[in-house]
């Protein structure tokens, strides 16, 4: 929390009322580009420390199980209360 509070100061801090479309657009797509590498960075480092978690690895068939049922559990549910709000909503309220 503490490093998106900076990020917002900085931003804030950063930012000039007289800055031209322009610069303001290379800002952006620096910044989105700079994101989406930290992103992979971060999801590259994050493969590292879990392939290195003996426990984790051990328990991955159990972990992709319960995922695998959450998952169908979750979609489901949707699914139905998806079904049970388009019955409720139908023209004239019929059904």
């Amino acid at each position: 929390m503490i490093f998106i509070f900076l990020g917002i100061g900085a931003g804030y801090a950063l930012r000039t009322r007289t800055a031209s479309e322009a610069r303001l657009q290379a800002i952006g797509a620096w910044a989105g580009r700079a994101t989406t590498w930290l992103i992979w960075l971060l999801l590259f480092m994050l493969g590292i420390e879990v392939g290195a978690n003996e426990r984790i690895i051990s328990a991955l068939p159990t972990l992709g199980v319960e995922a695998l049922l959450l998952s169908l559990s979750g979609l489901l549910c949707c699914c139905a209360l998806a079904w049970v709000l388009w019955r409720m909503t139908r023209k004239g309220g019929e059904g």
